[in-house]
């Protein structure tokens, strides 16, 4: 049956069947050697993310309700070695991969790419039997859409309460799926609206198990948007910009030049920024100006008297838990953040993030001499950092997370440390070194299946 939509008016011309076009039409010896590298380290880092993420409560609840439904064994769950179908799979490795809140971010997303791509180029490739540079190619896909969405969707979408990783990232999900897929890009247009009708995500639900489902189930329905897309399913193939579609329900900052914007010259894949620190991006620049503060030889800890942080306005929406009593919300907590770093406690260790330090009383007396407060001037990715000492000293310090990388070598062996860290008590040294190996040679792959055998955990 040949497919339409009634025109309803649009705001902006042909925007989802131009990004289609464009995710469809990707090829692997179009990208940028750099692209190529920063996709591998996102597989590396997202596969790390989501092997320790696999241990979390959330996770086992997710994959006990899977084990329980069923489905055709042809996509692995990493950690497990279940093999599902890869709708399911995906459900369940998008959710542990964000589980521990310690995946990548993208600023013009305004949220996580890879925990809702990677589950669906794991799943599909592995049933598909496709090869590394079609999953890589699939990967960067699904990431351009990301940012290319979410940029046009502008800041409002995230300051009303939308999840962008749920909401925006169920359509590079979708995209992703679409080019494993190899459909057109007419198909890839229809894919977009399934996977748009399906999109969803609450910022609300930050410090709970739901906000990693939103990973989960944005990596499934795009798995779902395209699956349904190859079969002749209808959907509207100009979700994006037509009336009551998904920007004119969604937000209210509407910039469809940013969709568009150098399209096919201009990859943001490079502008992926990876965490070091367990918790929410949010309390980086804090942690990173106040370890500075604590090498300043001015500073002395017996003479702490308070410290405040000023933040952007609409992170105190995002991770401002006053008095976090769990694990999931130690991790949205500037104050519990900055109290570990007060303490000596090391921010990238998972400990550190448990119910157990939320509620430690010596954490807990330390993060009563944190302040907290916004500041309009202060970029996304910024605060000011001040710390009184009772000599009448000030401290202060700016920290900034915003600026590019430029270094990708070194970015690569922060990442192989990282993946190190969390892997290795789980799999052991030789399975880390395999899927290390394997991931820093994907293009050389014939697929995903030498990295998945080594992550299974015993």
């Amino acid at each position: 049956m040949a497919r339409h939509a009634v025109n309803m008016g649009s705001y902006a011309e042909n925007i989802t069947q131009q990004l289609a076009a464009y995710s469809s039409g990707l090829k692997f010896q179009n990208l940028p050697g750099e692209i190529v590298l920063v996709a591998k380290q996102c597989v590396l880092d997202g596969l790390g993310v989501m092997l320790a993420g696999s241990r979390e409560p959330l996770a086992k609840k997710v994959i006990s309700f899977v084990r329980e439904e069923g489905g055709s064994p042809k996509s692995t769950i990493v950690g497990y070695g279940d093999r599902t179908s890869p709708s399911q799979a995906a459900f369940v490795n998008g959710s542990a991969a964000h589980a521990l809140d310690y995946d990548d971010v993208l600023r013009p997303l305004h949220g996580h790419p890879t925990v809702t791509v990677l589950p669906v180029v794991l799943a599909l490739g592995e049933k598909l039997g496709v090869g590394g540079k079609e999953m890589i190619t699939a990967f960067v896909a699904g990431v351009e859409i990301d940012a290319r969405v979410g940029a046009m969707m502008g800041d409002k979408h995230y300051e009303k309460g939308w999840h962008a990783t749920g909401t925006v990232g169920t359509l590079g999900a979708a995209a992703a799926a679409a080019r494993l897929m190899k459909l057109d890009a007419g198909q890839t247009a229809h894919c977009l609206g399934i996977a748009a009708t399906q999109a969803a995500g609450l910022k609300c639900m930050f410090g709970t198990e739901c906000k990693p489902l939103h990973a989960g189930k944005a990596a499934m329905n795009g798995v779902i948007a395209a699956e349904l897309s190859a079969r002749g399913f209808i959907s509207r193939a100009d979700v994006l910009e037509c009336r009551q579609g998904f920007a004119d329900t969604q937000t209210d900052s509407f910039q469809p030049h940013e969709a568009l914007e150098e399209l096919g010259d201009v990859f943001h894949t490079l502008d992926v920024k990876f965490k070091y620190h367990a918790s929410c991006f949010g309390t980086h620049a804090m942690l990173e100006a106040l370890a500075t503060i604590k090498k300043n030889p001015a500073f002395d800890p017996e003479k702490l008297e308070r410290i405040e942080v000023r933040v952007p306005p609409f992170a105190l929406d995002v991770c401002n838990i006053q008095e976090p009593r769990t694990g999931h919300e130690a991790k949205f907590s500037y104050r519990h953040s900055a109290a570990l770093a007060m303490l000596g406690e090391e921010t990238s260790s998972l400990e550190s993030y448990s119910d157990d330090a939320a509620q430690r009383s010596d954490i807990v007396e330390m993060r009563e001499k944190v302040f907290i407060s916004s500041a309009k001037n202060l970029d996304r990715y910024a605060s000011d950092v001040f710390v009184y000492l009772n000599n009448k000293t000030v401290i202060t310090e700016h920290g900034d997370m915003g600026p590019p990388v430029e270094d990708f070598g070194t970015q690569g062996e922060k990442l192989e440390h990282k993946f190190r860290a969390l892997a290795k008590p789980l799999i052991g040294h030789c399975n880390t070194n395999q899927v290390i190996d394997a991931v820093w040679s994907f293009e050389c792959q014939s697929g995903i299946c030498t990295a998945l055998s080594g992550l299974k955990i015993a």
